[in-house]
């Protein structure tokens, strides 16, 4: 797997939290150049099918020779996994990186975890973000060196990689994961700039901590890539923090979606192009995902058809001289039942 994948330390990436003398996050390596990628890569393979231009095969082959293929289910004990319940429905679990985080020292990079439920009729997609410092029970790594007690949710990417990081979600939410796909944030940028712009509706006006320091007001406004990044990263000036920054990410994918639906970029070759670009050539995804089919089967999908939820929490608070999350054991539980039972409208009330 290469360097791009390999999320840091999970109490390191951030200026003021405590390190876990356990966690050996790998060294740095030489990033690829070209490697670009967003969240959105995969709602995007989505929006070419229905534009007509997966199912000529010209654009599926170009994105498809350029996605890295990483093996997310390797040592994952079938034993241990939850059982298929809605046969029919698929459950990806999306970790995002942001490997140009201002805030990242040392090579470290901030991650997001994001449960994505698609139905069995493929009508909708609910998106469910876990928060990376919450507290769970994290397996023993494959190499017996680290996990088998309590810890931040993103130690099992730090601990054992893609296969420890499935074990754990599928532990914490009794959701079986039938597919992976790994993307970076720091894609939001050139995504957003091949679009021509996005629009967002800022919740309160702010300067961002970040050079240049942009000043955000509040309201509707237009971004290009680096002012969308810029707002995406955003936490410390809101009282809920993190929880911000995911309302801040979940607010740029629906733009971007909503925006690369619309007829002007379907329609228009040179935008086309260089949006597949800008999206396809650095995504991972597991062995067994094929992008084409889901393609075919969820071309009809637009922003309006997507569901943005948090995993429960009762809010933050310390473990030792660790700051954590603590989720909300009854209604998480409330929540991922509907999930697994691909309860959609449960699924909806449970996430409000």
């Amino acid at each position: 797997m290469s360097d791009r994948h390999q999320l840091a330390d999970p109490d390191t990436h951030f200026p003021g939290s405590d390190v876990d003398p356990e966690v050996e996050a790998p060294a740095p390596k030489p990033r690829r150049r070209g490697r670009r990628i967003a969240l959105i890569v995969l709602l995007v393979v989505v929006l070419l099918a229905g534009g007509g231009m997966l199912a000529g095969g010209l654009y599926y082959r170009s994105v498809n020779n350029s996605i890295e293929r990483v093996d997310a289910f390797q040592g994952v004990p079938e034993e241990s996994r939850p059982q298929v319940v809605a046969k029919g429905a698929m459950n990806i679990m999306i970790l995002g990186s942001d490997s140009r985080d201002p805030e990242s020292t040392g090579g470290s990079r901030s991650d997001t975890i994001i449960l994505a439920h698609l139905p069995k009729d493929r009508s909708s997609a609910q998106l469910i973000s876990i928060p990376r410092d919450t507290w769970v029970s994290v397996p023993r790594s494959k190499d017996g060196r680290h996990g088998g007690r309590d810890a931040k949710i993103n130690a099992a990417y730090a601990w054992g990689g893609i296969p420890l990081m499935v074990q754990t979600v599928e532990q914490f939410t009794g959701v079986r994961i039938d597919h992976v796909t790994i993307v970076d944030f720091a894609g939001f940028k050139e995504i957003v700039d091949a679009l021509g712009g996005i629009n967002v509706d800022v919740e309160k006006k702010f300067t961002s901590i970040h050079p240049p320091f942009r000043a955000f007001s509040a309201g509707p406004q237009q971004m290009d890539g680096a002012a969308a990044l810029d707002y995406s990263r955003q936490r410390k000036q809101f009282a809920d923090g993190d929880f911000a920054r995911i309302r801040h990410q979940q607010q740029v994918i629906r733009a971007i979606l909503d925006k690369a639906a619309s007829g002007g970029v379907l329609a228009n070759p040179a935008k086309l192009n260089s949006f597949v670009k800008a999206t396809s050539s650095a995504v991972a995804v597991d062995n067994s995902l094929s992008l084409l089919d889901l393609a075919m089967q969820m071309r009809g999908m637009r922003g309006s058809n997507l569901g943005f939820y948090t995993c429960p929490t009762k809010g933050t608070g310390r473990v030792g001289s660790e700051s954590v999350v603590f989720a909300d054991k009854a209604k998480a539980k409330g929540l991922f039942d509907a999930v697994r039972r691909d309860a959609v409208p449960e699924i909806v009330a449970a996430g409000k």
